[in-house]
Formats: structure tokens, sequence, C-alpha cells
């Protein structure tokens, strides 16, 4: 009767013991093993903190490196906004004139050509005051010269960033922004050999 109740209890323990090993044979339990932290670790998208993500770099603001004289924003006769810190390092001319000027009118053509012959290397810019936009705006319509841009100063604001008291002026600025020569050319005449000595 003893021995049957050992051979017995000898299979129940045998039994216990095959059930509790499964089929793995090992002790490590489901999601332990290397293999399944692997499968785990390629299913979890990567969560950079915001602070820790690569940021774009900022872009120097365009009146950093220009001179004084040319840190003046507007708006064009056409309402395109303006900022007179992309015109430094290269000369520039800036032309002061009024719709209603007929000296300014007989400026245009030659103005005109001197921007269009030293594109890429000088700046021309045309300052209008004394009237107001619409009147600009038909000037340059009228003269053919929007191939290059008008600021429209009805404010009189840039007139008197440059001491212009008169239309029909030139100021001539050479590239590091140094007032080389202020005044009326009749016609535009001499305003080529002028930029002409600053671009080289």
């Amino acid at each position: 009767m003893r021995a049957r109740a050992r051979t017995l209890l000898a299979v129940l323990l045998s039994a216990t013991l095959l059930s509790g090993c499964g089929s793995g044979g090992g002790s490590e339990a489901p999601g332990d093993s290397q293999d399944s932290q692997d499968a785990a670790a390629a299913s979890t998208p990567s969560q950079t903190p915001p602070s820790e993500a690569t940021a774009p770099p900022e872009e120097a603001p365009a009146t950093a490196g220009a001179p004084e004289v040319l840190r003046f924003t507007g708006k064009t006769v056409d309402g395109k906004d303006f900022d007179g810190a992309t015109l430094a390092g290269k000369p520039t001319v800036l032309w002061f004139w009024a719709p209603w000027c007929p000296k300014c009118r007989a400026q245009a053509a030659e103005t005109a050509k001197v921007a269009a012959d030293f594109s890429g290397r000088a700046n021309v810019v045309g300052v209008a005051g004394l009237d107001r936009n619409d009147s600009m705006r038909d000037f340059v319509a009228q003269t053919r010269s929007g191939t290059f841009p008008h600021v429209s100063d009805e404010a009189g604001e840039v007139w008197k960033r440059f001491k212009v008291t008169q239309q029909s002026v030139y100021v001539i600025l050479d590239k590091d922004g140094k007032e080389t020569y202020s005044g009326v050319l009749p016609g535009g005449k001499g305003l080529a050999e002028k930029v002409g000595k600053l671009v080289g």
C-alpha cells in the first residue's frame, strides 16, 4: 500500500514539474528574451524631446552688416516691402523725385538705362516724395521706369535721412554706404560715369 502511494506521488510530482517547464525550456518570462527586447525596440517610434531636437539655424537679420545710413524700411510704389539694408555691399544710386517735376521726368530714361547697364553690380532705387502714392505710381508707368524699385516716401522719412530738400537729386553711395555724390544731374547726364568709377 505504501509502495503504491509512493509510486502515485512520484508520478504526480513528475507531471507537475513537466508542466511547469513549458516548451521554451528556459527560466525567462515571456518578452524577456533578447529577441523580444530587440523587436520591441524596433517597433517603438523614437521620441526625441523637443528641447533636444535640432532647430534650424536662425537667419541673421538683413540689417546686421548694413551701414547705419541704409537701415531704413518702407513700401514701394506698388506696395511691396522694401528694406534699405539689402543695398549694402554694392554702390547705390538713390534718385529722389516727385511725380509733378519735369526735371525728374527728364531724368527717368537715363536713370533706367544706368539701372539696366549696371544690373548686378550696383543698385538704383527711386525715392518718390512730395505727393501721393497714386501719382507716384502713374509717374513710374508713364516714364517706363519700373525696371528698378521706387520707394513711396509720402512722409519724407527717407528724404530727411539723406538730407534731401528738393526733387531731382541723386545721392550716390559706395559699397560701404559712404556718400560720394549728392546733387542734380540734368537729364541724368554724368550718372553712368559716376557709377562706373565705383564698380571698377
